[in-house]
């Protein structure tokens, strides 16, 4: 997943030179004195390689004043601009105001991943602090009459009519998001805007924060070893020490994986300890105490309804998906309604399978949810005679990253990876990279954060520090953000191959990010739309099963022994069993959150958990076998990760992800050649051309769905 960050800028100086004419007089305001005299340790870039973050240099008391005074300089700089005198033009307009903010940029692109995965209370208070005060900063600058003007201006100007290339698309961009974000609206409407987006900013950040706290509070606390039998004794260690930090000696504790299913559900012997697990798990947030949220979700969802309708869309979905690849939330709802018919039939032909499993196993019963996994374990194994803890010695965290992940990119790519021990993390678990081109040049910096905390959120992420820009001469940092469930003390740290696959999957956004070459920063790398900005990180997941890759980091963490091939060839054969869950809960998810943004001010103020089950019975899936991947109370996504009327892109793009592959297939796979072409077409392209042109350059044609069909299982494969 690409996280929710905002994009870098220029800087941060206050001169005529880059404010057109503008400087700091007796007359400035409280704003512009509060940037001009903030001292900080983010007044000037960081003296690290590509300026990256400092964390040796960063206490709790300097969040605040640093993006207050960041959020004072951008105030200056876009007045300046919205001021200027001069006849407007590409240069002083839509180019200086890509120069606008670094000094808030600088600021906030650190306190939000801190916030993200490393945060605390006094972090969390900041963050509320400062939520509504972003949120009006935004739209003080995309709401103002004079900067609109001029934006305008030359938009319609012959001179804008001329720009090509990344500058025609920077202003197309520019002036399309004016417009989206109320720009032609009334004076009054943009008044009552303000006042909605201020309070949904709010929501988001108050659901985020007691979605984390939720998260960790409610994991289950059981009584004894023996209630976690099936478990490894590594596992049931760690789950030990989690209940002994959390002040329950002698006790032991699951943490919670953020999705609805759990991965302890696979090994769970103790159908009692299942159900314990999966009902922490989907009543997390919707038990009627301090950490219920549905009615948060009530006010944002009513609250986007109502701004779509003030903005004269027909309903939030639609008036999110202006910029994607897939233009309307009809077309996103077609394209996955397509998947049902086939896949409903494999749900229900997987859970006769299961059930079947559970009787010859002596247990005669009615299967549930929490049933599912377990018995899909059973059957893997003796279908397949595959057992996830047969694979798991051969898949270390850090042996995967480093000869396997940094290896594909490596042999693809042409990168190479030198740690730097001596650049501060902000955890001690993490690693630092710098990262090498083909030519020996230094290309980026790259942080590597994999482990779980309670005061981490879920699911796994990448972001930028610093964007990439050849405009202000920035090149990237970045970083990927995992929960791999941490080893206990002096034990290995082993992963699932859903875990390796996520780790390569993050690599992709981060090669997004790595190739980079954009002259601005708000279309450089992965600030593209949200269905295609997943396209890069599934494409990747692709080179983590190439044998030459795999036999490469797949060693066993004892004897160093290379996975044997007949296991390979386990994996392989049994990538399309458990489709039903795989994408079913994928799909589901992704269908909620279209349903969910398609309602009125009126229908989304009804309880949400009574709307999530019309909607969910609406799929045509077994949703009640197998519910959504996130259900509404803890669908962080939707409700303040950006992905509102997005979740589909998962799928989208792994039809791009799939259909892309088959090229690669067809064209000599992992080779140096089809590297370059993957860099030159798509990969280091950021939002220079139009979405569906650039994956007409990688593939010469437009997407087809018929690899991912084959892929996933759920038709033969063509002769």
């Amino acid at each position: 997943m690409k996280t929710r960050l905002m994009a870098a800028a220029a800087p941060f100086v206050l001169g005529a030179a880059l404010l057109g004419g503008f400087s700091v007089t007796a007359h400035a305001t409280t704003a512009e004195k509060t940037a001009a005299t903030y001292s900080g340790p983010f007044a000037k870039p960081s003296t690290l390689p590509f300026h990256a973050p400092d964390f040796t240099q960063y206490k709790d008391a300097d969040w605040q004043p640093a993006i207050e005074a960041g959020i004072a300089a951008k105030r200056a700089e876009i007045k300046a601009i919205a001021a200027n005198k001069a006849k407007p033009s590409f240069e002083n307009t839509i180019v200086a105001m890509e120069r606008a903010g670094t000094l808030y940029d600088r600021a906030y692109n650190v306190f939000s991943q801190l916030t993200s995965a490393n945060t605390s209370d006094a972090l969390d208070a900041i963050d509320t602090a400062m939520s509504p005060k972003i949120s009006a900063l935004n739209d003080d600058i995309y709401l103002d009459d004079a900067l609109f003007a001029r934006v305008k201006a030359v938009h319609d100007s012959a001179e804008g009519k001329a720009l090509t290339g990344e500058d025609a698309m920077l202003l197309a961009t520019t002036y399309d998001k004016f417009v989206h974000r109320g720009a032609l609206l009334s004076a009054a409407q943009k008044v009552e805007l303000k006042a909605m987006n201020l309070e949904i900013a709010k929501l988001e950040t108050a659901f985020s924060q007691k979605l984390t706290t939720a998260t960790a509070a409610k994991a289950p606390i059981f009584d004894s070893a023996a209630q976690l039998d099936g478990l490894s004794q590594a596992e049931i260690a760690a789950a030990a020490k989690l209940a002994a930090d959390k002040g329950h000696a002698g006790k032991f504790m699951l943490a919670l994986d953020n999705t609805t299913q759990q991965a302890a559900l696979t090994s769970l012997n103790n159908r009692a300890s299942r159900k314990i697990l999966w009902d922490a798990s989907v009543n997390r947030t919707s038990g009627a105490d301090a950490y219920d949220t549905t009615a948060m979700v009530t006010q944002i969802a009513t609250l986007r309804a109502k701004k779509a309708r003030l903005v004269g869309a027909p309903d939030f979905a639609t008036y999110q998906m202006y910029d994607r690849m897939v233009k309307t939330p009809a077309k996103a709802m077609e394209f996955m309604k397509g998947f049902v018919p086939a896949l409903r039939a494999t749900q229900d032909r997987e859970a006769a399978l299961l059930e079947a499993a559970a009787k010859a196993d002596g247990q005669a019963i009615k299967l549930e949810p929490w049933d599912w996994s377990y018995y899909a374990e059973k059957v893997r194994k003796a279908k397949y005679d595959l057992d996830e803890n047969q694979i798991k010695p051969y898949f270390e965290v850090w042996r995967t990253l480093e000869d396997g992940v940094f290896y594909a990119a490596n042999k693809t790519y042409g990168l190479t990876f030198k740690r730097r021990t001596d650049l501060p993390v902000y955890h001690p678990t993490m690693r630092a990279y710098e990262v090498f081109d083909a030519d020996g040049s230094s290309l980026a910096i790259f942080y590597y954060d994999p482990f779980a905390r309670s005061n981490k959120r879920g699911g796994a992420w990448m972001n930028n520090y610093v964007e990439q820009s050849y405009l202000l001469g920035e090149k990237p940092v970045v970083s990927n953000t995992l929960n791999i469930a941490p080893p206990a003390e002096g034990q290995p740290a082993l992963v699932s191959f859903d875990n390796v696959e996520t780790m390569f999957h993050e690599f992709g956004h981060a090669l997004h990010g790595f190739f980079a070459s954009q002259k601005y920063p708000s279309l450089s790398g992965t600030n593209t739309a949200r269905d295609f900005v997943e396209f890069p990180s599934q494409f990747n997941e692709n080179f983590a099963t190439i044998p030459e890759v795999l036999n490469h980091y797949a060693k066993h963490y004892q004897t160093g022994a290379a996975i044997p091939p007949e296991l390979i060839a386990k994996i392989e054969a049994a990538k399309t069993f458990n489709q039903g869950l795989g994408l079913g809960e994928t799909l589901s998810a992704a269908m909620l959150d279209i349903q969910w943004h398609q309602l009125s001010p009126e229908e989304a103020a009804q309880p949400p958990m009574a709307f999530e089950a019309k909607a969910l019975a609406a799929t045509g899936l077994n949703t009640d076998m197998i519910p959504p991947r996130y259900k509404t109370p803890y669908f962080r996504h939707i409700w303040d990760n950006g992905y509102a009327s997005g979740y589909y892109s998962y799928i989208w793009t792994e039809m791009l992800a799939h259909d892309g592959w088959d090229w690669v297939v067809k064209h000599g796979g992992m080779t140096r050649a089809n590297g370059d072409h993957i860099r030159k077409t798509f990969l280091g392209q950021g939002h220079t051309k139009d979405f569906a042109e650039l994956y007409r350059d990688f593939t010469g044609h437009d997407p087809e769905v018929q690899p991912m069909v084959e892929a996933r299982g759920l038709a033969p494969k063509a002769k």
